[in-house]
């Protein structure tokens, strides 16, 4: 499990005391990426269910299913291994940047410790080469989550693709006339639900 760093806040801040130092919880990132990737594939979807929804209720005798997106890609074996998959190619940048942040705490402990006996000049250097390995941190992390997005991208694409399929297959066996993509509603019924269905399908691929 990739565990949090510790880093200066700023620069600037960087030979203050431990209040300067905050936690940058990879996970967490990744995570949050994750939830804002999935709650962007959604979204697409939901202008075009708004449009045909008044159409949709006087319709007549159509057999209509609704399937939840945000469940496909949050329970389904495909988005799990996708999300793991990701997280381990990430792991040795993080530890890089681990390293960094356990640099950067031994060399502000250091400036604590003994800046009152230092000279001028080592403890200006001190400084300085901790001012830059802050920015080089920060710089890791900046491009760390760039390439996290265009992962995520190409990986909950491939999902996207095979759920599509797994609708398709439903459909055709199951002689739908109509099946939505929802997030979420106010209420739907359980009966035209195919969450489930579409997450088994790809469970067996």
């Amino acid at each position: 499990m990739i565990s949090p760093a510790i880093i200066c806040k700023d620069s600037s801040s960087c030979s203050g005391n431990n209040s300067d130092l905050v936690e940058t919880p990879v996970v967490y990132m990744l995570q949050q990426q994750i939830n804002q990737q999935r709650r962007n594939l959604v979204m697409a979807v939901t202008a075009a269910i708004i449009a045909c929804g008044f159409t949709i209720a006087f319709a007549g005798d159509i057999k209509i299913g609704v399937v939840n997106t945000e469940k496909i890609l949050r329970e389904s074996a495909p988005a799990i291994q996708a999300q793991k998959k990701i997280e381990q190619e990430f792991v040795p940048r993080d530890e890089d940047i681990k390293k960094m942040a356990l640099e950067a705490k031994n060399l502000q402990d250091k400036l604590e410790k003994n800046s009152i006996k230092m000279e001028e000049t080592e403890r200006r250097n001190l400084e300085r080469n901790l001012a830059n390995l802050s920015r080089e941190y920060q710089r890791a992390q900046r491009q760390m989550r760039e390439d996290l997005s265009v992962r995520q991208n190409e990986e909950y694409s491939v999902i996207l693709e095979r759920t599509n399929r797994a609708i398709s297959k439903i459909a055709e066996a199951e002689n739908y006339d109509l099946i939505l993509q929802l997030q979420d509603s106010v209420y739907r019924s359980q009966r035209i639900d195919i969450t489930d269905k579409v997450i088994k399908t790809l469970d067996k691929e």
